[in-house]
């Protein structure tokens, strides 16, 4: 496994990044190659965190879906979990620009960095557990090297398990909820939300109004904060 510089980070700060061919999953490595020799135009990689390191909120996805983030190479781009949850970080003032489904569409984020408990696309979306472990050093690599990080939000239970992981804290103490707010010994704020989904939409089991909500919340209390 070798670094590679964070995306976006600011500069002189850097992180360790899974590489191009990061070899820790061989089930993932598997899928990899089959999505490279079936599209080699996509992005196809583990997939780097958007915006800067020097975020005060940093949202913590689930993994990229295949015809996502996988394809573009930014996550939570290309896809609708994207238009769901770019639209509501602009709506609270937290992203500007037109979303554009393209890592190339010049949305930017304000004082926001959004990344993945896994990195690379799994096999109907869903990661093992042991591929979560094995990535979960890039996680707490990246929650270290936020210097102004105040919060946390975590799109479903494996990334709010992933957070806590990486911060070393138990998950049985502080339990996934959707809209629950943890507030985490060392400062830091800890928010779930169910995950921005297709799936979890078309069900009503999260719907945009929920969703606002809180990042709406979040938003308010970052402003508070600062």
């Amino acid at each position: 496994m070798s670094p590679t510089p964070a995306s976006a980070a600011p500069e002189g700060s850097r992180i360790e990044e899974p590489s191009r061919d990061c070899p820790l999953c061989p089930r993932l490595v598997a899928f990899r190659e089959k999505n490279r020799a079936a599209a080699p135009d996509w992005h196809n990689a583990p997939v780097p965190a958007f915006g800067g390191l020097d975020a005060r909120l940093l949202v913590v996805g689930l993994a990229p879906g295949r015809m996502g983030a996988n394809r573009t190479g930014r996550p939570f781009t290309g896809d609708y979990a994207g238009d769901l949850l770019y639209g509501s970080l602009k709506r609270a003032g937290l992203a500007a620009g037109d979303y554009g489904r393209r890592a190339d569409d010049g949305f930017h984020l304000k004082g926001v960095r959004v990344t993945n408990a896994v990195r690379c696309v799994p096999p109907e979306n869903r990661p093992t557990p042991a591929e979560t472990a094995s990535c979960n050093g890039f996680l707490k690599a990246e929650i270290a090297a936020m210097p102004s990080l105040v919060a946390l939000l975590a799109l479903g239970g494996i990334a709010h398990n992933a957070v806590l992981t990486a911060l070393g804290e138990r998950k049985s103490r502080w339990p996934f909820a959707h809209g629950a707010e943890h507030a985490l010994p060392g400062g830091l704020l800890l928010a779930d939300s169910y995950h921005c989904s297709r799936l979890n939409t078309n069900t009503g089991r999260l719907t945009e109004a929920m969703f606002d909500a809180v990042v709406m919340r979040l938003a308010a209390r970052l402003a508070a904060a600062h």
